[in-house]
């Protein structure tokens, strides 16, 4: 087929998003959303928080972007008290689990006495090592009580755009002692036939130095099976390669996992039941 390559714009990005919502299975029809929450001292000034995105509630999953406490105000049960609070909001949402990243040097077993269990890992080049984990809100666990409640006098509520910033802030300055600020470089693309119809597309984007990450890839029902998906997917992979990575990821789920295999990538986790009677997979390939 007689195709060329084109910047991705917007309207096709959303267009891609639409047409990969209808293909995924889901458990609830509602809106992405994201919210904050935050905890305020005496003197108004933001102490902790989160910002967490229910933006999968197609899959009854809600994900905890970011979580935390100023250093000033750790080991007082702060960090428990938004942890109960996203669970409790998670439940009412309708969403069945709660997923989240950490790493080696941040807060896993923190998360792992709340309950939260690893399914994948990643060594990264500079030695430490990045996990994801789960909880499955719908099952029994252990209920964790700190042992300091100091922080009881604290309250948690709901947050702004600005607060959001400050939480974002506080977490990168903790994060710069141990991981550099990583230059990022995207690699939103398309193909288009000779009339400049849109045929496939792919979003993707690199932690230059670290790896490149596979957003979204769709191709029209009509033309797949033809290996455009295949070459969009090497572009991408070449394009992560010019820029110093030799690592790419990606997600996949069950009704499209095989596309990736058979391009060489290879199982690092699997997330079960999640849409439920489906499973999820994080996948990476090394070029």
């Amino acid at each position: 087929m007689e195709y060329r390559i084109e910047d991705l714009t917007k309207e096709d990005a959303r267009y891609i998003g639409e047409k990969i919502n209808e293909i995924v299975p889901r458990e609830v029809d509602a809106d992405e959303e994201e919210f904050i929450l935050k905890i305020e001292n005496e003197n108004g000034e933001i102490i902790g928080g989160c910002i967490a995105e229910a933006y999968e509630y197609r899959w009854s999953r809600m994900f905890l972007d970011t979580l935390w406490v100023d250093e000033r105000y750790r080991h007082q049960g702060l960090g428990s008290m938004i942890i109960r609070e996203v669970e409790r909001i998670a439940k009412e949402k309708g969403c069945r689990v709660v997923t989240l990243g950490t790493a080696s040097y941040m807060a896993r077993p923190f998360y792992e006495k709340h309950g939260y269990t690893v399914f994948t890992t990643l060594k990264k080049a500079n030695g430490y090592i990045s996990y994801s984990m789960v909880k499955y809100l719908d099952r029994e666990t252990p209920e964790y009580t700190p042992a300091n409640k100091g922080g009881a006098r604290f309250k948690v509520s709901i947050g702004s755009g600005d607060d959001a910033e400050v939480i974002e802030n506080g977490m990168e300055a903790y994060s710069e002692a141990y991981e550099p600020e990583y230059e990022r470089a995207a690699y939103n693309k398309k193909f288009v036939d000779k009339d400049g119809r849109f045929i496939a597309g792919v979003i993707a984007d690199v932690n230059k130095g670290a790896y490149g990450f596979v957003d979204a890839l769709f191709v029209e029902e009509a033309l797949r099976h033809q290996g455009l998906g295949t070459a969009l997917l090497r572009e991408a992979e070449e394009f992560t390669r010019e820029n110093g990575t030799p690592l790419v990821l990606t997600n996949a789920g069950d009704w499209n996992v095989e596309f990736f295999q058979k391009n060489d990538y290879l199982q690092r986790g699997e997330l079960k039941d999640v849409p439920k009677g489906h499973n999820c997979y994080e996948l990476y390939k090394v070029l």
